[in-house]
């Protein structure tokens, strides 16, 4: 069969020749080709797909027990803190966790008994034990330091009260926190936290 190379444009028969050529090619896109095949899709019937029983069915469902059993993960006791009784004081973990945060420097003395007393062990309550010391360390710097200005201004003696308010609260909210087993963390004392809870140790 001729193909484009074949024709010349300038040839005064050129019209007609094409013309056949594109009568040609038209026949040939009619005709079947030997990889044509007729998509087959095939019988889909319900007997190729798996039905379940009612105990079946019911087992897998939302809200049955038994199900609930099946996927549920262990996870640890939620009430450990309340349970748990730290070595030589005997007192739950509960309440200790939360003493050094008590304000009026009743927090600060508890910090100290506790990291003195509590072994390296108990490490959740030497950790609130140190967090809670290192707040009371803080504070009470950044209070004689209010007092010292106090004596120059007026305005450093109201600062210094509005400090004593804020942190009065944020050390209650701190404690009972604790008591309800909610994370606390300080980060502006967390250096001198971990240098407490590290160097100051139980007496033996």
């Amino acid at each position: 069969m001729a193909n484009k190379f074949d024709t010349n444009p300038l040839d005064p028969d050129f019209p007609e020749k094409a013309a056949a050529q594109a009568e040609v090619a038209a026949e040939t896109s009619r005709l079947p080709r030997e990889t044509d095949q007729p998509f087959n899709r095939g019988s889909i019937t319900e007997d190729e797909t798996r039905r379940f029983s009612d105990a079946e069915f019911n087992t897998y469902a939302y809200g049955n027990p038994q199900a609930a059993a099946m996927y549920q993960a262990p996870v640890p006791h939620m009430n450990r803190a309340d349970d748990h009784r730290v070595a030589k004081i005997g007192l739950p973990e509960k309440w200790l966790i939360g003493l050094p945060y008590i304000p009026f420097h009743v927090g600060l003395i508890a910090g100290i008994i506790l990291l003195l007393v509590i072994p390296k062990e108990e490490t959740k309550v030497r950790f609130h034990a140190a967090q809670g010391l290192a707040a009371h360390v803080g504070i009470l710097l950044i209070s004689m330091l209010l007092g010292g200005l106090a004596n120059v201004t007026s305005i450093a003696d109201i600062g210094s009260f509005a400090f004593y308010i804020v942190t009065t609260i944020m050390l209650v909210v701190f404690a009972i926190r604790a008591w309800q087993g909610k994370p606390v963390h300080i980060e502006s004392v967390e250096d001198l936290t971990n240098w407490l809870e590290e160097k100051v140790g139980p007496i033996k």
